[in-house]
Formats: C-alpha cells, structure tokens, sequence
C-alpha cells in the first residue's frame, strides 16, 4: 500500500525484497496523490479510504505493508484493522509519531480523531531513505517531537490532580531522550543521517508508548489540541495543507508561554471562593462552545459539545481540584519548570530545524492563535493546561448576560489574589 511518491521512494524496493525471499506477493495498490480532475485533493487519511481498502483485503489473505508516513500508515492500519489483519510499515520519512502507535489519526465526517486499532507488527526504517526525505517532512516530525515536552507537562498536571496517573514505564519510554533528539536542530535540515535516526527512533518509542497506553496521552498535549483545531478548520498557508507536525510545532510554543503565565501565579493565594461562585453552570459553557464554533459543521459542533460536558466539573468540584492544586503547587511548579524549556529555547529549535514556530508562519494572525487556546480546549475532553489556566482564570470563562458583572468580578479576583 504507498501513494505513488512513496511507492518510487521506498515500495518498489520493498516489494522487489519481498519477491526475491520467496514471499507470494499480491500486486500493489498505489493511491494517486492527487487524484485527477479540477479540484482534485491531495490524499488525506479519510475514513472512506480505510473501509476501501478494508474492502480490497476481504477478497484475500494478503497481510498489508504500507509504504509511506502519515497518510498511508494510518489509512493501512484502520483498514487492516477493519478487516480484521495484521499489518507491516515500511516508514519513508522521520515525519511524526504514529508509525509504531496503537491507533490511526483518521478523519470522520470531518472531524479528526484517533480510531483505537492495533499498531503495525513491525516497523522498517532505512536511515538512509529517511535521511534522503525532503528536509520539511523531517522537520515536521521535529516538530511533533517538540510537543512532547508540553504534553508531558500536561501528564505531569493531570496526574497531580488526580485525573489521569501517569505510568511510570511509559513516561520512561518518551520522555528520557526528547531533549537529547532536540538537540540535534541544527543537523537536521542537512539530513544528518546521525540526526535523522535518533528523531525517528524517539518518534518511535513515542509510539510505542501510546500503544502500551492504549493511549494517546503520553505524547500529546494541550499542543495536539491546538492542532486538531486547525485540521479541523481546514488551516493552509500559501494553498497548501499545514503538516500535522508543523501544526504541533506552533501549538507547542503557545502552550509553553501559557505554561510560563501558569507558573508565574502564586497559586497558593488563590482565591478558592471567588473562583468556585463565579464558575459558570454547564449550559454558559455549551453555548460557549456552540457560538465559538458556530461556523463549523453542526455535527462537529456537537461533538465538541459532547467533549467539554465529560469534562465539566461542577463548582464543589472546581472547589476541591483548586483546593488541591493550592496544596501541591510548590512542588508541583518545580517538576513543571524542570519537565518544560523556556518558549523563547523552544522557538530557537523549532527554527533552527526549519520548523515553524510563530502562527503567522502557517497562516494565523497572533490574536487567533491566542483565541485557540480556548476554543482547542473544548474539542477534547483529555486534561491538560488549558483547563488548569481555565479553571485560575488565565483563559477566559464564558459569562452569561444576564450574569456579567458577578462572572467577571470573581474570575478576575480569583486571578488577581493569585498574582
């Protein structure tokens, strides 16, 4: 399975390996990369690709070998997985995270999600074929790596909070290595093959910690919400899609100058009270998430309001997390500072391996990448900093008209006590 880019790059190899060990070999199915047509668009992971293919492996016993990065390795896994077979990836690009991962970044009825199937018996990566990748489609999985410190973070937050306890394995598997993969920035874009090997062997292990999670939650963040978001706005720059990992890349950089608003508050003097009356009931929060999103598809719209009610506290609720978080916040700050870099170090990477770092870069204006830090908060119902900065008030809570003046006197006390 390739698109006829990667079929050229690393499939036809593939395939000729294959033959020559005596292995029976169906012929292979190329996707056009962009089918033919006015309008034709470039191949996307689209749910009605995977059930096709999924279709294509009922007539035989064939085990899929997808030949390819993103797109083809995930449409290759749900459709392998829809017919119920395992599968092999043959990766042509240190491109992102999810080669190795369980579950596939599939778009449904336009709205993007992670579909839990199986992760790929095996994982073949030639370092020179990944070294030879055009310099963005490594860059891109620089970038995804980069969000591992924010996401980590995230984790660090959850499980404090008593939301979602981290496993210790499986922070081992990602977290350990990131930085030392980041600092090799400034080698990437020449294709360093020593470079190239260790961004995608810690993509990689990423990966595998999501599927021993059966999770997502070890390699994404508040930084994956932001790029969900814009996926699902159909965010370009220049006529052209921005990569997942370039999406995360900015994401990453918001989130860590939320992060460093976040640990300037002295959260131990915040006003509990005035946060808990001014917090607002379910519906203001439903009507929030309806007007911000009131240009997407309805169905889309629905489900984003599905995902902030799992998520809803009730104030007695947002009483006793701030309660907690006052108690912890000394030690907590601490592992947050020493988890995260500086925004400013971040940027300095993400540049120097040709990654975006500022929203302007991918076709944002810096008021709307500040305006999605609220609205990428209510598509998923996943823990992260946007909620802990929602809950203090850093971001802002929805205030009914009726009820204005109170909302905004508490939220903005509760902040006040807290700086």
């Amino acid at each position: 399975m390739a698109d006829e880019t990667t079929y050229e790059i690393a499939g036809r190899a593939a395939e000729q390996s294959l033959r020559a060990a005596g292995v029976r070999v169906r012929a292979p199915h190329v996707f056009p990369v962009r089918p033919a047509g006015p309008g034709g668009e470039p191949l996307h992971a689209d749910y009605h690709h995977a059930v096709w293919l999924a279709g294509q492996l009922a007539d035989h016993a064939a085990v899929p070998v997808a030949a390819g990065s993103g797109t083809i390795n995930d449409l290759t896994k749900l459709g392998a997985h829809l017919a119920g077979r395992p599968y092999m990836v043959v990766a042509t690009a240190a491109s992102m995270d999810g080669y190795a991962a369980f579950g596939a970044a599939i778009t449904r009825d336009g709205f993007k999600q992670t579909i839990s199937c199986p992760a790929p018996r095996a994982v073949v990566a030639d370092v020179d074929v990944l070294a030879a990748a055009p310099p963005e489609m490594n860059a891109s999985g620089f970038g995804d790596l980069a969000g591992k410190l924010t996401a980590g973070a995230d984790w660090q937050l959850a499980d404090a909070l008593g939301v979602e306890p981290i496993d210790p394995a499986i922070w081992e598997l990602v977290q350990p290595a990131v930085r030392e993969a980041l600092a090799g920035a400034e080698r990437l874009p020449a294709g360093d093959p020593a470079a190239v090997e260790q961004l995608f062997a810690c993509l990689t292990m990423s990966g595998l910690a999501m599927q021993a999670a059966r999770s997502s939650r070890p390699a994404s963040g508040a930084e994956h919400q932001l790029s969900h978001l814009w996926e699902m706005r159909g965010l370009t720059y220049q006529g052209h899609t921005v990569s997942h990992g370039f999406k995360v890349a900015v994401g990453t950089v918001l989130v860590a100058e939320l992060y460093e608003r976040l640990l300037a508050l002295d959260i131990t003097a915040i006003d509990v009270d005035a946060a808990r009356r001014g917090w607002p009931a379910l519906e203001s929060w439903e009507a929030e998430v309806r007007q911000t999103h009131a240009d997407a598809d309805p169905s889309l719209r629905e489900q984003a309001v599905d995902e902030v009610r799992a998520k809803h506290v009730t104030p007695p609720q947002l009483d006793q997390r701030l309660a907690s978080l006052r108690v912890q916040w000394p030690a907590l700050r601490e592992r947050l500072r020493d988890q995260l870099l500086p925004a400013t170090e971040i940027r300095r990477l993400l540049d120097a391996a040709g990654c975006p770092s500022r929203p302007e870069q991918i076709g944002l204006t810096p008021e709307q990448g500040q305006a999605a830090l609220g609205a990428a908060r209510q598509i998923r119902r996943r823990y992260t900093v946007l909620d802990t900065a929602t809950e203090v008030g850093l971001l802002p809570w929805p205030v009914p008209a009726a009820a204005a003046s109170t909302t905004h006197s508490a939220a903005g006390s509760a902040v006040a006590a807290a700086r």
